[in-house]
């Protein structure tokens, strides 16, 4: 995958706003009463997508400073605190900024040490499909960033290039096959071995 070519019209930043303005929405709309509820990812109910997400937004803001992520344990934001949907908001929106700091697109970031830009991009794909995730499992309507943002495109470009590796660590499935007339979106998630029609 050439790093160079991954947000080359949209910063990483830019990117990670637009997606986090529709993944905000989605987590603040979640009904305590949904969060043992299943998702498209099987080894998660809603409450550990949750925490899931939030650990990734967390961490990520410590790569964009070039420093080390630690995913040895999962905190459980959701029993914490109620405010959990602000947290998610306000981690949402301190990852945003750690990205657009001069540099942090720049260079390696990461234990793997990879292209800042390509994990930045792994940042992306998190907000982007663990939302859709989300809103699948709770009943609500995902509305994906606009075209124009770059954010699917961006994420199709990344997912091609992470595919191999992730299919082998077992983060992505097997891709699906998508109907003809099928979304930008659909072909993002078939790809990551998600059915864009899964419902609970």
């Amino acid at each position: 995958m050439n790093e160079n070519s991954i947000a080359s019209e949209n910063s990483i930043a830019d990117l990670l706003k637009a997606a986090t303005a529709h993944a905000v929405p989605v987590v603040r709309a979640i009904p305590d009463d949904r969060l043992a509820d299943p998702t498209p990812c099987t080894e998660y109910d809603v409450k550990a997508l949750v925490n899931h997400l939030l650990q990734v937004i967390v961490q990520f803001q410590a790569l964009a400073a070039k420093q080390d992520s630690d995913f040895s344990e999962s905190p459980d934001y959701v029993a914490e605190s109620p405010g959990w949907r602000e947290r998610f908001a306000d981690e949402a929106g301190k990852l945003v900024a750690a990205w657009a700091a001069p540099g942090a697109d720049e260079g390696t970031t990461g234990a793997m040490d990879m292209p800042a830009k390509t994990v930045g991009c792994m940042a992306l794909l998190d907000l982007t499909v663990h939302a859709w995730d989300l809103a699948r499992a709770t009943g609500q309507e995902y509305e994906p960033a606009s075209e124009s943002s770059g954010v699917v495109a961006a994420l199709r470009e990344a997912v091609a290039g992470l595919a191999p590796t992730a299919r082998k660590m077992g983060v992505f499935g097997e891709p699906l096959p998508v109907p003809e007339g099928a979304s930008e979106l659909e072909r993002l998630l078939a790809e990551t071995g998600r059915d864009p029609r899964w419902t609970p």
